[in-house]
């Protein structure tokens, strides 16, 4: 009987078939193998079935590479935040962003073993070790160790001391651990105002109901207060008297202003014919006089604490046209008392508008030329302090002392600079000590810098020890160019001139022989570049080209001349003070030798003027004299003649003036 088929030749599978085999080869090559081609092996299925919306690729599309590129940038970090700056008055964008972004952050508690923490640790656990039971440590001493068990003849012995060993990996056992408190977020969480709506016709009973309900309603916050605590009673007292003070004092301001406008609506009505001759009148005569002007006396200031004073310098303010900063001190050297700096307006010539009284004599002061309320100001002492009109503190914001640099002889002049690459505020100062030093306010402090020291000719001079002594001129006024910052020129006592520059300290750039006395003022014309003014004790007035060592013009004046001052309207006219009492206008297109107008106006005969300056828009100038007098005078046409403009032709600037000025130097030379 032949032997029954086996199970597994039964179950044998079948050879595959030619396209099967076609398929397989094919994956074998793309490297790929797909679920319909696996059905279509299985099941034998016909043609495989792509989904309507898959993607047809080609080659080229499937061999591209695509690549992404990590930077450090937070993706989420934003780009334009912007700042408010306080001291540019707009918002600016910041220009560095934070890029870190934090993902975990732990806080550890591990402390070195040489630390004082450490060592301070190890004293106590070994003090700790000190104090265990006696039997312990005898066991310890006689050296028994404890019977083994079996299985423990690798075990180590245990320490001889009898002190515990500290599991190096449980952290807990360690004194180190602290309470870290949660953080927390500050903020000022405030209700909002409550709100209702309410609309009905306002008839006189409905304006009264609603003022009874408001008054019950505070009789009844009172009986509450009323009924708390002794402690409660006192702090509401305290809040009542600070409520009382605080709205004593919007009253107190609320008052002042109201009093200062009432001043002024009164000076106004006193004042009147003032008024419309400041604004409206002007000399007829002039029409018959060709080369002849006069001055119309106006306003005059003055104040009561400053009567024995001199009127020591004149500022007017760069931004109100009508606000200008006076400085009181005194010339007498023997005779030095306090000083005073007075802002007065042309709108209320009857009292001042701001005061500040300082211990020495004032012989200086500047107003800043970006921000009007900002007022320097040299003293007698040597010393030069910064004040603000607007701080409710009547004394000054910095002022420097022998720690900061200050001069040992009085300061004559002081001047506003460009703000450094930081964005402090600067100024110089000229003193009697031959200094020319630059002051920077950073912070709450004064920094000083020397620029230059203003040494004679001839060098060091030998004392009667043979000790040699610095042979330096006392500088009296200085002034810097209107376009070439770094260039400014000197005057001193002995009668020079010395142009220097701050890029070098060590010398001069030009030494002029100016005049044979103390130089009292030395200005840049405000319209030409190459042209500045001098003034003298000598009597003379000199005007300069400072390519040249010898004067283009020379006015003898037969009085000495205290100040000096270009007009801001006319780079040809220029006016100046003399003791005798006297104001002087020139006009160099009109005539240059002799003065246009010639006028006196001091008060009385024994005072002597000592500073004048024009006002940068309207036609007048302040004098003032050394018995703390100040006038107001207005120019009569003559003196304020301007070029006549042509029919559709633009209106002559700037360069006009320097041409003008240009031609008269040119017949001059």
């Amino acid at each position: 009987m032949p032997n029954p088929k086996p199970a597994a030749a039964a179950s044998k599978p079948k050879p595959p078939t030619q396209a099967a085999r076609a398929s397989r080869r094919r994956d074998s090559e793309t490297g790929s193998h797909s679920v319909m081609d696996f059905g279509e092996d299985m099941f034998g299925g016909g043609k495989a079935q792509k989904p309507d919306d898959q993607l047809q690729l080609t080659d080229q599309e499937l061999k591209e590479e695509f690549t992404r590129i990590l930077t450090a940038n937070n993706p989420h970090a934003p780009q334009n935040i912007v700042r408010y700056s306080f001291k540019d008055r707009q918002y600016k964008p910041i220009p560095q962003v934070d890029q870190l972004a934090v993902h975990f952050v732990m806080e550890g508690n591990l402390i070195h073993r040489e630390s004082d923490e450490a060592k301070k640790q190890l004293e106590k656990k070994s003090g700790d070790a000190a104090r265990e039971p006696i039997d312990e440590a005898a066991e310890a001493s006689e050296g028994e160790a404890p019977p083994k068990e079996e299985g423990d003849e690798d075990a180590p012995a245990p320490a001889a001391s009898g002190k515990k060993l500290t599991n190096q990996f449980n952290f807990c056992e360690r004194a180190t651990q602290t309470y870290n408190n949660p953080l927390r977020e500050r903020e000022n969480q405030t209700e909002p105002p409550p709100r209702v709506n309410f609309s009905q016709t306002a008839n006189q009973w409905i304006i009264f109901d609603a003022y009874q309900a408001d008054f019950e309603k505070n009789q009844e916050k009172g009986k509450e207060k009323k009924g708390g605590g002794a402690g409660k009673g006192a702090e509401e007292k305290a809040r009542k008297r600070l409520t009382v003070m605080d709205t004593q004092a919007d009253d107190l301001a609320k008052i002042e202003h109201a009093v200062k406008m009432l001043e002024r609506m009164v000076n106004q009505n006193s004042f009147d014919e003032i008024a419309q001759d400041f604004k409206y009148w002007e000399d007829p005569s002039d029409e018959f006089r060709d080369q002849q002007g006069t001055l119309l006396p106006l306003w005059k200031f003055g104040y009561e604490k400053a009567r024995k004073l001199a009127v020591t310098s004149i500022t007017w303010s760069p931004k109100y046209h009508d606000l200008f900063a006076i400085a009181y001190g005194s010339y007498d050297f023997m005779k030095q008392t306090r000083g005073l700096l007075c802002f007065y307006s042309l709108k209320n010539p009857s009292h001042p508008e701001y005061v500040f009284e300082t211990d020495s004599a004032v012989l200086t002061a500047a107003l800043h030329p970006e921000y009007p309320h900002m007022l320097c100001a040299g003293l007698y002492d040597g010393s030069v302090a910064v004040y603000s009109a607007v701080q409710k503190k009547r004394g000054p914001l910095y002022q420097s002392s022998a720690r900061t640099g200050k001069h040992t002889d009085p300061v004559w002049q002081v001047c506003w600079a460009k703000d450094d690459l930081d964005n402090n505020m600067n100024f110089y100062s000229t003193s009697s000590d031959g200094r020319v030093t630059s002051w920077t306010l950073i912070k709450n402090d004064l920094v000083s810098q020397d620029v230059i020291k203003l040494e004679l000719e001839g060098g060091p001079v030998e004392g009667p020890d043979g000790i040699k002594l610095e042979n330096l001129a006392s500088g009296t006024t200085f002034d810097f160019h209107r376009e070439a910052s770094h260039l400014f020129l000197v005057g001193t006592e002995e009668g020079k001139v010395f142009k220097c520059s701050t890029a070098y300290s060590s010398q001069y750039l030009q030494t002029y022989d100016a005049h044979h006395m103390a130089v009292y003022k030395v200005t840049w014309n405000p319209f030409h570049p190459s042209i500045f003014m001098t003034c003298s004790a000598d009597w003379t007035v000199k005007i300069w080209d400072h390519n040249k060592t010898e004067p283009v013009f020379v006015f003898d004046l037969n009085s000495p001349v205290g100040d000096a001052a270009w007009s801001p309207y006319s780079s040809t006219v220029f006016a100046a003070v003399t003791a005798d009492g006297k104001v002087h206008v020139f006009d160099l297109n009109i005539n240059k030798y002799e003065a246009l107008c010639e006028q006196v106006v001091a008060q009385k005969k024994k005072a002597k003027l000592t500073h004048i300056d024009f006002n940068p828009k309207h036609p007048i100038l302040i004098v003032g004299d050394d018995r703390g007098h100040i006038s107001s005078l207005k120019l009569s046409p003559n003196l304020r003649k301007l070029p006549k403009e042509k029919k559709g032709a633009a209106q002559p600037g700037p360069q006009a003036q320097v041409e003008k000025l240009d031609k008269i130097l040119t017949m001059v030379g």
